[in-house]
């Protein structure tokens, strides 16, 4: 039988910073937290204003 590993990682959604949407799903490892470019937000593309924008972590 496999081992599980997910258990340890946590999936997070990205929202725009401007529009408040969540464009992006990603998973991050839930036991060391976060990293520190996650923390002050990645430059993602945002398909409403068709470029790229800050998008923050936002926990469902």
């Amino acid at each position: 039988m496999a081992k599980k590993k997910s258990a340890a990682r946590e999936y997070v959604w990205l929202q725009c910073s401007e529009t408040g949407d969540l464009n992006y799903r990603t998973s991050v490892n839930a036991k060391g937290g976060l990293p520190e470019k996650l923390k002050d937000g990645l430059k993602k593309y945002s398909p409403r204003l068709r470029r790229h924008t800050l998008h923050k972590i936002k926990r469902k």
